[in-house]
């Protein structure tokens, strides 16, 4: 387990890359790529969204895009900090929560679509963590992941697994059907000087 899946050292390490956050992510999570991962989802503008791990709120900006409301979820209050000072702390169309992505404070089969970007590898447990999405989804409710991808070096596959959860395909589809997702797909993106940095993996939840 990489040093960052404690939460404890997640919320501590955003504490200090909030007050830089917005300034450093497009030059590893930009519009383009945000732009392509939302390609991946089916929307209707009525639709319930869940934006698990919302950060400073880039990807549920995105979101605004496609669907009327979004709710907003983040362990870290210093990045839900920024997020206020951009969109208001209370006012729809964005609904902010504190929480955790494995005890998620929402009601069985809430939501339409949950989305995921830079979050999955902080998660302690992401089996656990994506059974919990699973049981807030609706039946037949859509589900995107967005994470790390897998380095190929040798070298710079044990610095990823020091630091932090990296993932592909292969442990993509382990994880995502053990928490009982179906219809497990993936694709790949990232900035121009990395195309294959991140890996997006959809898939429904049981009808």
């Amino acid at each position: 387990m990489g040093i960052l899946e404690n939460k404890a050292r997640a919320r501590l390490f955003y504490k200090y890359l909030s007050t830089v956050y917005d300034r450093v992510n497009p030059f590893i999570w930009n519009e383009e790529m945000r732009e392509d991962a939302l390609s991946l989802l089916e929307f209707d503008s009525e639709m319930t969204v869940l934006d698990l791990g919302c950060g400073t709120g880039f990807a549920t900006e995105g979101l605004l895009d496609h669907v009327e409301e979004v709710y907003a979820l983040d362990q870290s209050s210093h990045q839900l900090e920024q997020a206020y000072a951009k969109f208001g702390k209370r006012a729809p169309p964005i609904h902010f929560h504190r929480g955790d992505a494995e005890r998620l404070p929402f009601a069985s089969d809430t939501f339409d679509v949950v989305w995921s970007s830079g979050s999955i590898e902080y998660w302690p447990n992401p089996i656990l963590a994506l059974r919990e999405i699973r049981r807030v989804l609706k039946p037949g409710g859509q589900v995107l992941v967005v994470g790390p991808n897998y380095p190929d070096n040798v070298l710079a596959q044990r610095l990823a697994d020091s630091i932090m959860l990296f993932y592909d395909e292969y442990e993509a589809d382990r994880m995502f059907k053990r928490a009982g997702f179906e219809e497990v797909k993936h694709a790949f993106l990232g900035p121009s000087y990395n195309t294959d940095a991140a890996i997006t993996t959809i898939g429904r939840a049981p009808k």
